[in-house]
């Protein structure tokens, strides 16, 4: 049985600023309008997968469980304490000339400055009201994302890293650790990379085997990116393949994730929540359905009760199917509620039949070649 009962919520901070970024018409993510195609398709990063999110929180069956909360833009200040001056006065700059292409895909349009400051603040008072005490979950819905935006650089439709910025507040607040959960289908390279020689933040991401693409994203989430100095074994990549689905995202969670966490020990946990893991996303190919999510959210609500006093900050990153990303979201949810019974069916059916056989060679390897490199993991 669920243990949510009555009377617990999850805190959703959220503005509608936030969907005056404007990313565009062109082919898939590139921006450009080729002659021969009659039909153009609106960038993925686009409002309208958001405004469903809101939307399924509202009017389905977990709006009772949720208190919404308002938003607010980060200082730039604020911004300082992840990204760099000179990073933060080329975005300045960018905004003032009306926009520009920062790296392939990701377009500072007007409005998206404004907006990208309303998904950083905004993440940062989720983050805060955990940290006043006012509440054990919050959930910053929030675009544009973050999570690969480097301190010097932006790179995959991010400007800001809000998940970062939330980070390094919570370790300026007292937090001795903190440990960062990744399931967006992407390599959470940003993040990784501003805490990437720090033994106080533990960064696990579990994304789709893709390597660089290119100079915005040198990092290939690799097993062997480790960190460095302080920080070696301190950032686990767990790159799985393609089609790995409910099953052996639940055996990398049981193998791996669970307890690195637990012997870890952090004393807060933030989940990185992309649902372009899903079985039906245009950007990846990783298969989860509504139950792979919900079980997420549920082991995840289990390790944030016994390793940080149930305090939980999720980040909204990526999803990209406009319809099925919000189920996803809705399913992560009850999941972090642990529900006793399940709210909403799976609209699509549950997907594409799973064989997890190569899967969990794959994370039997990974686990393998981590062992003796992950400094809390010896002589235990």
């Amino acid at each position: 049985m669920g243990d949510a009962g009555a009377g617990v919520k999850i805190d959703v901070f959220w503005d509608e600023g936030m969907l005056k970024h404007d990313t565009g018409i062109g082919v898939f993510d590139t921006g450009m309008e080729v002659g021969f195609l009659e039909v153009l398709e609106k960038h993925p990063e686009n409002s309208d997968r958001v405004r469903n999110m809101v939307s399924i929180l509202k009017k389905g069956p977990i709006a009772p469980y949720i208190s919404w909360n308002s938003g607010r833009s980060a200082l730039i200040s604020e911004l300082l304490s992840f990204h760099t001056p000179e990073y933060v006065n080329e975005l300045l700059e960018a905004d003032k000339e009306g926009g520009k292409d920062l790296c392939a895909g990701t377009f500072l349009n007007p409005g998206s400055w404004d907006a990208a400051l309303l998904a950083a603040g905004t993440t940062l008072s989720a983050m805060k009201h955990l940290l006043d005490g006012h509440g054990k979950v919050a959930y910053a819905l929030v675009r544009p994302p973050g999570h690969h935006a480097q301190p010097s650089q932006a790179d995959g439709y991010c400007f800001l890293n809000n998940a970062g910025l939330a980070v390094q507040l919570a370790l300026d607040s007292g937090c001795k650790k903190v440990a960062v959960i990744d399931i967006d289908v992407h390599y959470g390279n940003g993040t990784a990379e501003g805490f990437y020689k720090s033994n106080k933040v533990l960064t696990i991401s579990l994304h789709m085997n893709h390597g660089s693409w290119g100079p915005s994203h040198p990092q290939n989430g690799s097993v062997d990116e480790l960190g460095e100095g302080e920080g070696y074994g301190y950032n686990l990549n767990l790159p799985l393949p393609n089609g790995t689905g409910d099953k052996g995202y639940i055996c990398a969670f049981n193998e791996l994730v669970v307890p690195s966490i637990q012997k870890f020990g952090p004393d807060m946990i933030v989940l990185v929540a992309g649902q372009d893991s899903s079985a039906f996303d245009p950007n990846g190919r990783q298969c989860l359905t509504m139950e792979g999510y919900r079980e997420i959210g549920r082991i995840v609500h289990v390790l944030a009760k016994s390793e940080s006093d149930g305090r939980l900050l999720i980040v909204q990153e990526g999803g990209y199917h406009v319809t099925y990303s919000a189920y996803c979201l809705h399913a992560t949810l009850e999941g972090v509620l642990n529900l006793p019974i399940t709210l909403l069916s799976d609209p699509l059916g549950g997907g594409y039949p799973e064989d997890e056989t190569f899967s969990v060679k794959v994370i039997e390897a990974i686990k393998n070649f981590q062992k003796d490199k992950v400094p809390f993991w010896r002589n235990s």
